[in-house]
């Protein structure tokens, strides 16, 4: 057991209204002893959300990205009895926040914009509960570059949660040598598992926002049943874990229950299994190595119950062949696989494309970027790249 005398860890909450962001809030509240919210930052797009969250947990600072939001924020406070909360404001406030030193920063943000505050925090030492799969992603050598000791960045994501703990079971023998033959990442399948790629090509909206196991944020459920997100995940395996795109296995599993597996070279098999409830690898990234008591229900094994697995349908779902494609191509071939597809979602969403359009898309734009090698990458090749591959899904989309 945790020594309750030990000061409560600090915590910095980027992206605070959203669903990882409440849920990380709910995890705090059921400990207020082991932790202590320093700082909150979100979008903008409920600053009355975020004004209580800060009289709640007694916040000194917040942030919102949308600076024409900043009065609104300010009144918001005052209403909630926190007028003294430090305010901040604008594209780089989150950034600000995340690089002033709390023990523990959570990057709950959605999209890429999420990689200055990852590299924030790591740069001033802080541990990195990494929900924001996509600064890895576009980011990945430099954000590997940037950290200081080993465990300093520890997932979120439900997948590499699971893969985090099962490695914990043996990943290095004698003289370093690595005990893991592959990773397994396990995938829902999404609301259209089970269908062929006529069958979803006039697919909605409302139909794709419909997932069957997880309450998600827009862009992530649509990523989740277009099979984008567990490209993006594939990715940020290869590159949290240092091992190969070839040796990273995606397989179908409806029930979400088995998050990952890590299969090692004597032929075990090491699963971490739990209820589909987020605030459990929340939990373990804001306290690890250790684990809360309690977080979540855990199964029950008092009851019949069957878990499936099947092979991934890669003709109908082609984007995590994309995600290989793309890691294996340069280092920054990552990064236009995940702008091309944000505006592709984007769109999708907005009514003015069709589903299969996004990956389509994002094969194209893929298929046309040269690549920057990762001894040579810079923040600004990354954001110059994305910034050019979102010009460009957006003149393909135009024409869609």
């Amino acid at each position: 057991m945790p020594d309750a005398s030990l000061a409560p860890r600090t915590v910095t909450l980027l992206g605070s209204t959203g669903s990882i962001g409440t849920q990380a809030i709910d995890v705090v509240a059921q400990h207020p002893e082991r932790f202590r919210v320093e700082a909150l930052s979100a979008g903008g797009g409920d600053v009355v959300l975020l004004a209580a969250q800060a009289a709640r947990l007694g916040a000194r600072a917040v942030a919102v990205a949308d600076r024409g939001r900043e009065t609104a924020l300010r009144e918001a406070l005052d209403a909630a009895g926190a007028a003294g909360t430090e305010v901040l404001a604008g594209p780089d406030a989150a950034t600000e926040l995340a690089g002033r030193g709390s023990d523990v920063v959570l990057n709950g943000i959605t999209g890429s914009v999420g990689l200055r505050p990852t590299l924030a925090a790591l740069g001033a030492g802080s541990t990195l509960a990494l929900a924001n799969k996509e600064s890895l992603v576009v980011g990945g050598s430099l954000v590997r570059a940037a950290v200081r000791r080993p465990d300093q960045i520890v997932p979120v994501d439900s997948e590499h949660s699971a893969i985090a703990q099962a490695l914990r079971s043996g990943a290095h023998g004698p003289g370093g040598r690595s005990e893991v033959r592959r990773l397994v990442l396990t995938a829902s399948g999404g609301p259209f598992r089970g269908r062929s790629r006529d069958d979803i090509k006039t697919v909605t909206p409302d139909q794709a926002l419909a997932h069957p196991t997880w309450s998600m944020g827009p862009v992530v459920t649509v990523n989740s049943a277009s099979l984008m997100n567990k490209g993006l995940e594939l990715i940020e395996a290869h590159l949290l874990f240092d091992v190969a795109v070839e040796d990273i296995t995606v397989v179908v599993h409806p029930q979400s229950v088995v998050h990952s597996m890590v299969e090692f070279v004597d032929g075990s098999t090491i699963a971490q299994a739990s209820p589909p409830d987020m605030r459990l690898p929340i939990a373990l990234g804001l306290s690890w190595p250790e684990r809360l008591d309690p977080v979540a229900t855990p199964c029950d094994w008092t009851q019949a119950t069957a878990w499936t697995f099947e092979p991934l349908d890669e003709e109908t779902f082609p984007a995590v062949r994309l995600a290989r494609e793309a890691a294996a191509a340069s280092a920054t071939h990552p990064a236009v696989y995940n702008a091309a597809n944000e505006q592709g979602v984007a769109a999708f969403l907005a009514g003015r494309i069709g589903f299969l359009d996004i990956v389509e898309t994002v094969e194209r734009v893929l298929g046309e970027h040269d690549g920057v090698a990762a001894a040579d990458v810079t923040l600004e090749h990354v954001e110059g790249t994305e910034a050019w591959a979102r010009a460009r899904a957006d003149e393909l989309l135009a024409r869609s």
